[in-house]
């Protein structure tokens, strides 16, 4: 289905809100990120930056988040003219760009490859994505995942696992 007609599904908004988690005062989620509140928020609707102290309600928080997701649905539908996805594909891109943001999406192989119908590779390029801070999450420690940031790779596998299985 073309871009311009999706919107993130309920279960895809329902299921980006459960991998954000909920903070009712900002917090920096992993070590050199930007302060966050309610579901992943790093600004206001205004473009005020959130920082540390501030707090929200739940219901705000969830306010807070459907009206970014509007604003960044559209973003993501102008920067893929002409590109046709799946309501999964939709909502996994969706979920990225709500972790990584719009600016992040807009640099990205995936937006490239999506654009030049290479639908596999995109998905693939998520994997790509798996530093936080300059650190490598998918690294492990003595064999084991490490705790500093393990969430954001395991996270992009999933994605990966989605997108693929979204493909005919």
């Amino acid at each position: 289905m073309a871009v311009a007609l999706l919107t993130m599904s309920a279960t895809g908004f329902a299921a980006w809100q459960a991998s954000e988690g909920f903070t009712d005062h900002a917090v920096i989620p992993t070590k050199g990120d930007v302060p966050t509140i309610g579901h992943g928020s790093t600004y206001y609707e205004d473009g005020t930056r959130v920082k540390l102290g501030d707090t929200i309600t739940r219901q705000r928080a969830a306010e807070l988040a459907r009206n970014l997701n509007k604003a960044e649905e559209r973003k993501f539908a102008q920067s893929i003219p002409d590109v046709e996805l799946t309501q999964d594909e939709f909502d996994l891109y969706m979920d990225f760009i709500g972790q990584y943001g719009s600016g992040t999406w807009a640099r990205s192989s995936m937006r490239r490859d999506l654009i030049a119908g290479k639908y596999v590779a995109a998905c693939n390029d998520l994997l790509k994505y798996r530093y936080a801070a300059g650190y490598d999450c998918s690294t492990r420690i003595n064999g084991k995942p490490n705790n500093r940031c393990w969430g954001v790779w395991t996270r992009q596998q999933e994605r990966n696992r989605k997108c693929l299985a979204a493909q005919p």
